[in-house]
């Protein structure tokens, strides 16, 4: 059963290919973006351009809190509960 599907579908194997390495590439740039090297070289960044004085240390504070939270997840500060309790 395996040859005649596999047989069936040969006319579009180009295309399963075509999708095949799209999803391949999309999956690298996902953990290419979202990996902890990213996250680093992005709070380095924020950082010196907060040196420099091309960024204010509040927004600067803001975008390494997101920049965290984005790798870490949400984290509950005083006062709010864990609703998933």
């Amino acid at each position: 059963m395996g040859l005649i599907k596999e047989l069936a579908l040969l006319p579009v194997a180009p295309l399963r290919f075509t999708v095949w390495v799209a999803e391949q590439l999309e999956q690298e740039a996902q953990r290419r973006e979202g990996g902890p090297a990213a996250a680093q070289r992005e709070l380095q960044e924020l950082e010196a351009a907060r040196e420099r004085g091309e960024l204010p240390a509040e927004e600067a504070e803001r975008r390494q809190g997101e920049t965290i939270e984005r790798i870490a997840g949400p984290v509950a500060g005083p006062g709010e509960e864990d609703r998933d309790a």
